[in-house]
């Protein structure tokens, strides 16, 4: 199943290794240092504008959906699956 993270871009619920909200990166060092050495693998987002980070096998996202309410559809989903 695949999951709509906002700006017309859909991920597979397998492949989604975390979603972060936007206040927990900034209080963490180690996030902040990840994602600024993880620039090239950034596919779709505004890093400005978005309210929550989709990280992947391959890729990071920024999407302008809540992460709860990307939780809720990712779980929704993968629930189905089983």
């Amino acid at each position: 199943m695949y999951v709509h993270i906002g700006e017309n871009v859909l991920i597979r619920t397998v492949d989604i290794i975390t979603i972060l909200d936007k206040q927990t990166i900034g209080s963490s060092e180690i996030t902040t240092e990840f994602l600024n050495t993880q620039k090239e693998t950034v596919v779709s987002g505004d890093s400005k504008a978005y309210k929550s980070i989709v990280i992947t096998k391959d890729a990071i996202y920024y999407s302008p959906i809540a992460s709860n309410t990307l939780k809720r559809r990712s779980y929704r989903l993968t629930a189905q699956e089983y």
